[in-house]
C-alpha cells in the first residue's frame, strides 16, 4: 500500500528519496541487512544496521529458523506478519520458496484463529478500516496517496468468515490473507493491493463484551442503511480508481449474491467466495471425470451446502455441461441441491432467487424411496440417485458419513468425492476415511490441507482444491488488460485452464491438481485464458495475442532485491 517508484526500461536500479529509519520502516522498500555498503552510505543506514551484508538467501535461511522454531501455527503467523510488515521482499520470497508448508499458515487453516484472535495480536495498521461512522469520509480515507497504485482490493464486512461466522473487525485477515496469497501466487506487486474491512458492527456478543475489542462496537447495520453504506463505498471506489478489481470476501448469505448481481456490470469485480469456488471445484471436477472415464454431461452430481457457494458451483457446472454439447435443462437435470432441509424440490418455502433454478420436479424423485417423504435427505439421495460426484460445502464436519460413503461406492467404479469445507474442523470428511470406506477407489479433493494419504500402498499427496488455485490468475488477467467487468464466461475458461494443468491429464493415478510449487505457472495460463476471453467478449480493448503475453508478464513481479539511488 505504498508508493512504489517506478524502474525505467534501460535502468537496473531504482530512484527513491526516502533516507535513515524512514526507508528501514518502509516494508515495500526495506531490504534490512542486504543494503549494500554503497547504498548504506548513500541512504544514510550507517550503524542502523549491522555490518555484515547479508544476500536474500541468507535473510531467508535466517527467517525460515525462526519461522520453524515457533511452536503453535498462531506462532508462526504472528512472526510472518511481522516479516509482511517490515520486508515485504524477503517476505514473499520465503512465502514463495516454501509455499506448501507457509501457505496453510498464511492463509486457511491458521488464518481462521487469527481472525477470532485479532483484537488481541493486532500490532501495525495494514489495509483500511471503513467504519461505519466514517461513511461521509469515504473519499477522503480513499484519497491518501500512499493507494495511488493500487489495482486490487479484496474486501469484507466480517460477517461470514470461513466457517467461523460473524468475526467483526477481525474479518479483516481474510483480505490481507488473500492478497498475500495474489502477490505469491500470481506476481501481483504488493503495493498495488489494498485490504478493507467495512465495520458495520458485529452481532457477536463475545466481540462487543471484549475489553480489547478494535472494532465498532454495535450491532450490525441492517437494511437500507447497510445497503446505503455499500453505495458510498462503490461510488467511492469508481471516482478513485476507475480500473479498480474488486474482489468480494466473507460476506452473509443475504448479502454476498444479492451485492454481486448489483455491482458487477459497474466495474470490475467478483465474489471468490461463490465464484471463485464454483471454479476451483469445477476445474478438480474436470479433472477427477478424466480420471474416471465418464465424461461431465454423464455425472450425477450431488451438492451437500446449497447457500451461495454452493448454487455458484451449480451453476458454472451447468454452464461446462452446456460447453460439452447437452442442453441447459438435461444439465441442470444432472445436478441435485441438497441443505439441511434436505433435497430442493419444488415447492419448498423460503428459497432465496438464485436456488430456484436448482430445484427438483416432483415428478424427478415421485418413485423414490425415502425414509421421510417431508424431507429427503442426503443419504435418501444417494441411496435412489447413485451419484457419480458428491460434492460438500456445508460447512459442517462428517456429514460425508461412512454409510453415505459406502452406499456411494457399491454402486459407483470410482466414486468422486470432494469435501471442501474449510478450515479442517469444518470439513465434511478425513480423506483417510474415503479411502477406506471405498477400498481405495475415491478420487478425492479436499477444501483444507490434510496432507498424505496412503492410496494403493503408496503415499499420495491429497488434492487441496483450495481458491488459490484460481483467484490469483484470475486477478491477474483482469489486471494486465484493464477489463472492465467479469464475465462468466472467464470463470469457465479458468475453470478448463487449470483442468488442462493436471497431472491426471497424462496419468490417471497422479493428482488432479499440480502442486503449490507450479502455481505461478497456473495462475499465468488462467491469466492468459482470461484476458483473452476479456478481449474476445470486448470487455476490455483489443490486444492480440502476444500483446496479452506482454501485458501480463509486465505485471508480474519477483520477491528480489533491486539496486537503489538517491533521487536528486
Amino acid at each position: 500500500m505504498f508508493k512504489t517508484p517506478k524502474t525505467p526500461a534501460n535502468k537496473h536500479y531504482k530512484e527513491i528519496s526516502v533516507t535513515d529509519y524512514a526507508l528501514l520502516l518502509n516494508p515495500i522498500l526495506n531490504k534490512g541487512t542486504a543494503f549494500s555498503n554503497q547504498e548504506r552510505a548513500e541512504f544514510k543506514l550507517f550503524g542502523l544496521l549491522p555490518p555484515e551484508e547479508s544476500s536474500i538467501g541468507q535473510q531467508m535461511a535466517r527467517s525460515y529458523e525462526v519461522f520453524r522454531s515457533k511452536k503453535t501455527d498462531l506462532e508462526k503467523y504472528l512472526y510472518l506478519r511481522d516479516l509482511q510488515d517490515s520486508n515485504e521482499t524477503l517476505y514473499y520470497s520465503l512465502l514463495c520458496t516454501y509455499i506448501t508448508e507457509i501457505m496453510p499458515i498464511v492463509y486457511t487453516p491458521v488464518v481462521g484463529e487469527a481472525c477470532q484472535t485479532f483484537s488481541h495480536i493486532y500490532r501495525r495498521p495494514r489495509g483500511v478500516f471503513i467504519a461505519y461512522p466514517y461513511k461521509d469520509h469515504i473519499d477522503e480515507i480513499l484519497a491518501n496517496s500512499r493507494f495511488d497504485n493500487v489495482q486490487a482490493i479484496v474486501v469484507s464486512d466480517g460477517e461470514r468468515i470461513l466457517g467461523l461466522g460473524d468475526q467483526g473487525a477481525g474479518g479483516m485477515g481474510i483480505p490481507i490473507g488473500k492478497l498475500a496469497l495474489y502477490c505469491a501466487c500470481s506476481g501481483i506487486h504488493p503495493s498495488t493491493t489494498l485490504p478493507i474491512l467495512l465495520d458495520t458492527g458485529t452481532n457477536n456478543a463475545e466481540l462487543i463484551n471484549d475489553p480489547l475489542y478494535i472494532g465498532w462496537r454495535h450491532e450490525r447495520i441492517r437494511g437500507k442503511d447497510y445497503d446505503d453504506f455499500i453505495e458510498v463505498f462503490i461510488q467511492a471506489l469508481k471516482k478513485r480508481f476507475p480500473h479498480i478489481l474488486l474482489q468480494w470476501e466473507d460476506f452473509a448469505l443475504g448479502n454476498a449474491t444479492r451485492l454481486l448481481n448489483q455491482y458487477r456490470e459497474q466495474l470490475c469485480t467478483f465474489n471468490d467466495d461463490i465464484q471463485g469456488t464454483a471454479t476451483i471445484a469445477t476445474g478438480t471436477l474436470l479433472s477427477a471425470v478424466h480420471v474416471t472415464g465418464i465424461p461431465l454431461h454423464e455425472q450425477r452430481i450431488v451438492i451437500l451446502g446449497a447457500g451461495s457457494a454452493g448454487c455458484g458451483i451449480a451453476e458454472l457446472i451447468v454452464h461446462a455441461m452446456i460447453d460439452e454439447g447437452i442442453s441447459e435443462s438435461q444439465a441442470r437435470a444432472q445436478i441435485y441441491m441438497v441443505d439441511r432441509h434436505g433435497l430442493l424440490v419444488e415447492g419448498m418455502e423460503n428459497l432465496l432467487p438464485f436456488q430456484q433454478q436448482l430445484l427438483k420436479p416432483k415428478q424427478a424423485i415421485a418413485n423414490w424411496i425415502c425414509t421421510d417423504s417431508t424431507v429427503i435427505s442426503l443419504l435418501d439421495v444417494v441411496k435412489n440417485l447413485h451419484p457419480n460426484a458428491l460434492l460438500g460445502v456445508s460447512g459442517q464436519v462428517g456429514l460425508f458419513n461412512e454409510e453415505i460413503i459406502r452406499e456411494m461406492a457399491a454402486h459407483v467404479d470410482k466414486p468422486i468425492i470432494l469435501p471442501l469445507s474449510n478450515p479442517i474442523s469444518h470439513s465434511e470428511a478425513i480423506p483417510s476415511d474415503l479411502m477406506v470406506w471405498t477400498d481405495n477407489r475415491a478420487v478425492i479433493g479436499t477444501g483444507s490441507p490434510f496432507g498424505n494419504i496412503v492410496k494403493n500402498g503408496q503415499l499420495f499427496r491429497v488434492d487441496q482444491t483450495n481458491n488459490v488455485y484460481i483467484f490469483p490468475g484470475i486477478g491477474l488477467g483482469l489486471i494486465s488488460v484493464k477489463a472492465r467487468m467479469v464475465s462468466d464466461k472467464m470463470f469457465l475458461v479458468a475453470a478448463k485452464a487449470l483442468a488442462s494443468c493436471s497431472p491426471a491429464q497424462h496419468d490417471v493415478n497422479a493428482n488432479l491438481l499440480p502442486p503449490l510449487t507450479q502455481i505461478r505457472e497456473v495462475s499465468y495460463k488462467i491469466a492468459f485464458a482470461v484476458a483473452k476471453e476479456a478481449v474476445d467478449s470486448r470487455l476490455a480493448d483489443f490486444l492480440s495475442d502476444e500483446e496479452i503475453e506482454q501485458c501480463i508478464k509486465n505485471q508480474i513481479w519477483s520477491p528480489e532485491y533491486v539496486t537503489y539511488k538517491l533521487k536528486k
